[in-house]
């Protein structure tokens, strides 16, 4: 695949979203940023959160964990279901009561203001770098395949890709998201499937089903070790609060939920995203037994993340799978991106700035447009210190593992808010929250160290536990 075929792809990729942007953004105002006027369809929205769900790490590092794990991860993907149903019918039915813009609006009518804070600024931290790393991943693929070749340095690209991001968002915000987010999630369900096609065709398959149940890698279900980060119901449990928190508690996911016209919609939503979502993983894990089957097949020396590119790009796939995987992970990262900058600024407008409480609308929608243009360059800045002051992609894997600590608070906050009718001594919510990801740090190194037990991804359930039990300590009598 040649740069100028990129070339091509990226602009008539980005032309189709602005069209979009011009379309949604007519007559836009704060209303239409932050809410969309409630107006969006649920099942566009429903439909368009599969792509945010699935970025573009997702994209990439499924398919390549099934050659070590197996198809364990649907294990997780089935606890996705518990945490759906959770947020369907508890968070949900609580943000439409309250007609909340941003969810942290609830932990101070419920605690106080400085649990307000804390929460929407763990938010705003954990969003922040996930959101960087993942097109930081990305920005290094079109490094990799198409700027190189013309001599254009990192920070150009990751400037072009942020200003790309910024110029289809900056006026209609969470209405324009909800169709990008529709037209990137059709781009990458096509990419995996013809992808998926591909590799058949090449391996001769006639079934693909039952050429995957059939395979040693299509193992689901394990229950052989408790202590083994794939055990069931560690998995299980951790993929329900993993939702809970990574959709529920998010401002980023809930926010699309929170445009449509009511709560009914609302759920509606969640119902057929729920059933959408497991069925793609599905397909996800099953094209990383095909990709696997075919590396060793053809003696490819690829493994984890670098086993889809490189099969899709410099395989025998042919263009067709080449152009559709470069179009899949550009779709996959930024409908994750561009939703993460529209709820940053919501977040940080709402939560830390209050301009909703000022009297003046267009003083409202200034001070957000001047908060949508700083997180652009946050982003912008936090990509580049990975790149050039940290650079060892394993350090920076692990800075995005830790952001995933900061749901751990919000998890033990919601959790003693609406199954506690406790109140807690609101100016000590801050340490509490602060403590509790340093402590689940330190009890997982001493469970790894001395009983060789890894939490795995029920990290989380461990963070939300130790925040709970600190906000016990600290109730109000």
């Amino acid at each position: 695949m040649q740069p100028i075929h990129i070339v091509l792809l990226i602009v008539a990729y980005f032309s189709v979203l602005i069209l979009i942007s011009y379309i949604t953004g007519k007559s836009a105002n704060n209303e239409t940023f932050f809410k969309a006027n409630n107006s969006s369809p649920w099942y566009l929205v429903a439909f368009g959160m599969i792509g945010a769900s699935l970025s573009g790490v997702t994209f990439i590092s499924v398919p390549g964990w099934v050659e070590a794990q197996s198809m364990s991860y649907m294990q997780m993907v089935l606890g996705y279901i518990i945490g759906y149903a959770v947020i369907g019918l508890v968070l949900l039915p609580l943000y439409y009561r309250l007609n909340l813009t941003s969810i942290y609006t609830y932990l101070e009518d419920r605690f106080g203001r400085n649990s307000y804070k804390t929460g929407a600024s763990f938010f705003l931290l954990s969003r922040t770098i996930g959101a960087s790393f993942r097109l930081f991943l990305v920005a290094n693929v079109l490094q990799l395949l198409l700027f190189d070749a013309y001599g254009i340095p990192f920070w150009v690209t990751v400037t072009i890709t942020i200003l790309l991001i910024w110029l289809y968002t900056f006026k209609g915000g969470i209405k324009t998201i909800v169709w990008t987010d529709t037209l990137q999630t059709l781009f990458m369900l096509i990419a995996v499937g013809v992808c998926i096609y591909a590799i058949s065709d090449e391996l001769q398959i006639e079934n693909i089903f039952t050429y995957v149940t059939d395979s040693e890698l299509s193992k689901t279900f394990f229950f052989e070790d408790v202590k083994a980060g794939n055990y069931f119901w560690k998995q299980f449990l951790a993929g329900a609060f993993v939702a809970i928190v990574m959709t529920g508690l998010d401002q980023d996911m809930m926010q699309k939920n929170l445009t449509c016209r009511n709560l009914k919609d609302a759920q509606k939503n969640m119902f057929w995203f729920t059933i959408v979502l497991v069925i793609v993983n599905f397909f996800f894990l099953a094209l990383g037994v095909l990709l696997t089957d075919y590396a060793q097949r053809n003696g490819i020396d690829a493994h984890k993340d670098n086993l889809f590119p490189i099969i899709a790009t410099k395989g025998s796939l042919g263009l067709a799978a080449a152009i559709f995987f470069l179009l899949g992970l550009i779709a996959a990262a930024y409908s994750s991106a561009d939703s993460a900058l529209t709820s940053l600024t919501t977040s940080f407008s709402i939560d830390i700035l209050e301009v909703d409480k000022k009297k003046d609308k267009n003083q409202q929608e200034r001070i957000r447009k001047k908060i949508h243009i700083l997180f652009s360059l946050v982003l912008i800045a936090t990509i580049l210190v990975f790149k050039y002051f940290i650079a060892d992609t394993s350090v920076i894997a692990k800075i995005f593992t830790f952001a995933n600590y900061t749901y751990g608070p919000l998890l033990g906050l919601y959790a003693f808010g609406l199954f506690t009718k406790l109140n807690v001594k609101d100016k000590a919510v801050p340490f509490i929250c602060i403590a509790s990801p340093f402590l689940t740090y330190l009890v997982n190194y001493i469970c790894l160290i001395f009983l060789s037990f890894d939490f795995g991804f029920a990290l989380l359930l461990l963070n939300g536990l130790i925040t709970f039990s600190g906000l016990l300590l600290f109730k109000k009598k």
